[in-house]
């Protein structure tokens, strides 16, 4: 069976994957959403929840572009992990930051990959669609802003203390008001440092946040940001952690989903997905530049703002 897929719907729909994927604004909310949104043959070739739809393997098949945007972006850091899990395997040890980070982005990524292995189906079958995309949506923005309370309230030492790190660690950055935001310009070896001295708890904990992101309208980065925030990370830090965590989870996702694209899946829309895939790397490397000078002095207020605003206005347009 031959698949339609115009050349402006891959276009569009690779670079808002590109681009929301990261931003904590739900990249599978938004390409359920969308469509749904300007309706004809946009909700008809582009409808994730249908049997055997063509559509999400496109989705998560631009998912490898957006992987490799992130890799592309932070290939010296990546280098340094990947070294440093190697050096602990060889040695049956883990001593150095990157040794310890690279084992706490592995055991923080165990959750979300069991849990998408056993219930994405049916995740996608019963949620991906336009009205509970746009109420997880709408809960997405609620999330930010509860975080970025709770962080404000820790850091005006009212109850709800941010936790402490693991005993024996050095602090956390940013875990105490007196240390204050991330310096500006301060390097990723400085960053991954910090990120090191989380606890095994607390990393697996970030990671399986997200979890949440299973449902469409819920953000993947915006829920381990949150996570992050809670258990004491500021911006910048938690950020970054995020980004590191999300690399291998969507190279994953989309490695798994390639196949069905070279199967019945992609006849006809092999060269759409393609180009779309171009999109999605350029708006992905774009974004994740511009996130990681943002959230250097920004809070996730108006990612939450933007998300009940624009959940509010779908579940109204797509229920009409």
């Amino acid at each position: 069976m031959t698949h339609h897929l115009s050349w402006l719907e891959a276009g569009t729909i690779g670079l808002l994957q590109g681009v929301s994927e990261l931003f904590p604004i739900s990249s599978l909310g938004h390409s359920v959403l969308i469509p749904a949104m300007i309706g004809g043959s946009w909700a008809r070739d582009l409808n994730v929840s249908a049997p055997e739809s063509p559509y999400l393997a496109v989705i998560v098949g631009l998912h490898v572009a957006t992987a490799l945007a992130l890799i592309a972006y932070f290939w010296r850091d990546w280098l340094r992990i990947v070294a440093g899990l190697l050096t602990s395997i060889r040695h049956r040890r883990v001593e150095t930051p990157n040794e310890r980070l690279a084992w706490l982005l592995i055991l923080a990524t165990i959750p979300v990959g069991i849990t998408g292995l056993l219930l994405e189906h049916t995740f996608r079958t019963v949620l991906a669609k336009p009205t509970p995309a746009a109420v997880f949506l709408i809960l997405n923005g609620f999330i930010l802003l509860a975080a970025e309370r709770y962080r404000q309230s820790a850091e005006a030492g009212e109850p709800n203390p941010v936790p402490a790190p693991a005993q024996g660690a050095a602090p956390v950055h940013g875990s105490t008001p007196a240390e204050g935001p991330a310096a500006i310009g301060a390097s990723s070896t400085s960053i991954d440092e910090r990120l090191s001295t989380l606890s095994v708890r607390d990393a697996v904990m970030i990671g399986s946040a997200q979890i949440a992101a299973l449902a469409p309208g819920i953000s993947r980065s915006g829920a381990t940001m949150a996570a992050g925030l809670v258990k004491g990370l500021d911006h910048e830090d938690a950020a970054r952690f995020s980004f590191l965590l999300a690399t291998p989870v969507i190279l994953a996702a989309g490695a798994l989903k390639l196949p069905d694209l070279a199967g019945p899946l992609g006849a006809g829309i092999r060269g759409q997905v393609l180009f779309g895939s171009a999109f999605a790397f350029v708006g992905a490397y774009v974004s994740v530049a511009f996130l990681s000078r943002y959230f250097k002095s920004n809070s996730l207020r108006p990612f939450g703002l933007y998300c009940i605003g624009f959940g509010i206005l779908a579940a109204i347009l797509v229920n009409r």
